[in-house]
């Protein structure tokens, strides 16, 4: 069923947690006004902290078919825009040929028609749809050229693409449009100026703990408030790559699978795989640190507990 677009900034956050999505109120009212006003929303972050998650969730929660391009190095026209069916348009000549017709320039505009255009992410985005115009993920667009960057641009500002044998295509109603990206390069300001622009931080760490109840509700209390502190404090440390919240989700699904009610020095180092990735990141971590950030951690939780009987 569609849904109508979020009035407010309070009805932005009601729509994200219909899609057990806990925003903070500053995307959420970067995700408002970009819905609002058309615009496509720029999202930028470290890898695992939910940025494709809230196109996903738009998707779901309005009723909207996602398109998703996601972005690879080399990414060209043929894969992200589209591409003409040759195998089809080689039958077409032939079977042309075959009933004797003479009229070159007639097939011509026949095989180059719409019924043999292959269309891609980029181009379903501009079609329309009965449910309304869909939700179009541009996702880690950090991981192209600045030819496609460049690309984009006629796409971002006048939702349309043109095809030099069939004309400019352009959209009913604009997509709404959801970019993402890693930050492994930065991305030029020209395709910036296009999108509103929001940077997705790590949770705080009671938005941590809302996640994990949200997504792995089988996550008793106590742990999931050890889970949260020692992850809290690893993304202090020093590291390759800090774990984002798909990690810390991971972690307390391996956990629970483990039978674990409480976090203690060997299971961490046992675990150490599902938080981070990288060898040098686990041998930093692993043995007498990850006990030392443990028991800062549970140290913590006491004077938090003794406060609040006090």
């Amino acid at each position: 069923m569609t849904t109508a677009l979020p009035s407010s900034v309070d009805a932005t956050v009601d729509l994200l947690g219909r899609g057990d999505y806990v925003a903070d109120r500053s995307l959420a009212t970067a995700l408002f006004l970009a819905l609002s006003l058309g615009r496509p929303l720029f999202l930028e972050g470290e890898a695992g902290v939910g940025k494709t998650e809230i196109a996903k969730v738009l998707s779901a929660t309005l009723g909207r078919r996602l398109v998703r391009l996601q972005c690879y190095e080399g990414l060209d026209v043929a894969s992200a825009v589209y591409e003409w069916n040759y195998p089809r348009q080689m039958l077409e000549i032939r079977l042309a040929e075959a009933a004797g017709a003479a009229d070159r320039a007639a097939v011509a505009r026949d095989i180059f028609s719409d019924a043999f255009l292959i269309r891609r992410p980029l181009l379903q985005a501009l079609d329309s749809d009965a449910a309304g115009p869909p939700v179009l993920l541009i996702d880690e667009l950090d991981r192209t050229d600045e030819p496609f960057e460049a690309y984009l641009l006629e796409v971002l500002s006048d939702f349309q693409i043109t095809v030099p044998e069939l004309g400019t295509l352009k959209a009913e109603s604009p997509p709404i449009v959801i970019i993402t990206s890693n930050r492994t390069r930065e991305i030029h300001d020209a395709l910036k100026r296009r999108c509103f622009y929001h940077w997705v931080d790590y949770p705080t760490a009671e938005r941590e703990k809302r996640i994990i109840a949200l997504k792995a509700p089988g996550v008793g209390e106590l742990l999931s408030a050890q889970i949260v502190g020692f992850i809290q404090r690893l993304r202090e440390v020093d590291l390759f790559k800090s774990p984002g919240v798909a990690e810390t989700l991971d972690w307390a699904q391996a956990l629970t699978t483990l039978n674990k009610l409480e976090l203690d020095p060997q299971t961490i180092n046992d675990t150490l795989g599902t938080i981070l990735k990288y060898q040098d990141d686990i041998e930093k971590i692993a043995g007498g640190e990850a006990g030392r950030l443990l028991a800062e951690v549970k140290s913590d939780l006491s004077v938090r507990a003794a406060v609040g009987d006090d």
